[in-house]
């Protein structure tokens, strides 16, 4: 069960539009309603007027079930490893009675690992998912010709990745209304001939995704797509001097240096982000140091290119702060959108 803090969390930037069709409306006299017939017949004997005959007929009106379920599109983007995400459906009741819609969503296509903790938020009648949505198992006392909008919410798994798809189908089952707070039996055709003095019930509906005409209920798919980054990390290092082979004029590397206690290293760590992907944000680079090297202050740069040149002073030295006690040099890189790449690198020397 998903709290409050985290729905809150998840949908703060998170809207639908409201759909621009007006749903088709139900037609007919509400069932349980009775209509009465009467019948006068007038006639004379020998040209006088007789006392006139009267007879009436009365039946009840039959109940017509019939629900429709819209998906409100677009395909809503989603990160791998997000929580709560929302689709939308418009449900409308185009039935001549009240009725309770019992809900179900199920996994249409894409990796069922990959998405789960299925969940129903009935509107607040802002048109958007957020905390002041109520969580729901199915609906209740929906009135004749309303259309109530429903968000079937779910966790992404972390192994989704870019381009990855889930479809999921949210079915509406009609059931009897009659009361608030207790859903009513399932709805079903009756058997047999009209009954004039009493509500009978025929199924109207049509054939949604996954349901089958009059049957009773109405099914649409509904779309999530995953916008993931495609981070590569590579790390290299070159060695830039030593105690023998000093830096060239200008502080140029030494291309005789050699891996000696003394000589001077760096280190360049490349962040790629595939092309298509989404971009990536709030990237921290976290490299452990060996205790056989020492970090050379001020020698770290963030943001740059990738062959690690052009970057900006920046990242901390940060003792033992590592897995397992190391020392610890820390960058954070600006976002990286899809076809970049960006690079931290410092240096340090060898003990």
């Amino acid at each position: 069960m998903k709290t409050t803090k985290q729905l809150l969390g998840a949908v703060s930037a998170f809207a639908l539009i409201a759909m621009t069709s007006a749903p088709a409306l139900a037609q007919g006299t509400n069932a349980g309603s009775t209509i009465t017939n009467n019948v006068t017949v007038n006639y004379n004997v020998s040209g006088v007027a007789q006392t006139a005959e009267t007879d009436s007929d009365t039946f009840t009106v039959d109940r017509r079930v019939n629900v429709t379920v819209q998906w409100v599109g677009p395909a809503t983007s989603v990160a791998p490893g997000a929580q709560n995400q929302a689709i939308a459906f418009d449900v409308t009741n185009l039935s001549n009675d009240t009725i309770d819609l019992d809900l179900a969503a199920a996994l249409a296509s894409g990796t069922a690992a990959n998405i789960d903790n299925f969940e129903f938020y009935l509107d607040d009648g802002d048109n958007t998912f957020d905390a002041g949505d109520t969580l729901v198992t199915y609906l209740d006392e929906v009135v004749e010709d309303d259309t109530v909008r429903v968000f079937v919410v779910a966790d992404i798994d972390l192994a989704a990745v870019n381009g990855d798809s889930f479809d999921v189908t949210l079915t509406a089952n009609a059931h009897a209304g009659g009361g608030a707070g207790a859903l009513g039996a399932e709805l079903t055709a009756t058997a047999g001939a009209n009954n004039v003095n009493a509500i009978d019930t025929v199924l109207f509906d049509g054939a949604g995704d996954t349901d089958a005409a009059n049957d009773g209920a109405f099914s649409d798919t509904g779309t999530y797509t995953v916008a993931g980054a495609l981070v590569t990390v590579a790390k290299s290092s070159r060695v830039l001097a030593d105690p023998v082979n000093n830096f060239l004029a200008g502080g140029a590397p030494n291309p005789d240096a050699k891996a000696i206690p003394g000589a001077t290293v760096e280190y360049c760590i490349t962040v790629a982000n595939a092309a298509g992907a989404a971009t990536a944000t709030d990237v921290d680079v976290a490299d452990d140091l060996p205790a056989d090297v020492t970090f050379v202050t001020g020698s770290s740069f963030v943001d740059g290119d990738a062959n690690c040149e052009n970057g900006t002073a920046g990242g901390t030295f940060s003792d033992g702060t590592g897995p397992a006690g190391e020392d610890q040099v820390l960058g954070d890189l600006s976002d990286i959108a899809a076809g970049q790449t960006r690079s931290f690198y410092f240096r340090v020397t060898i003990n």
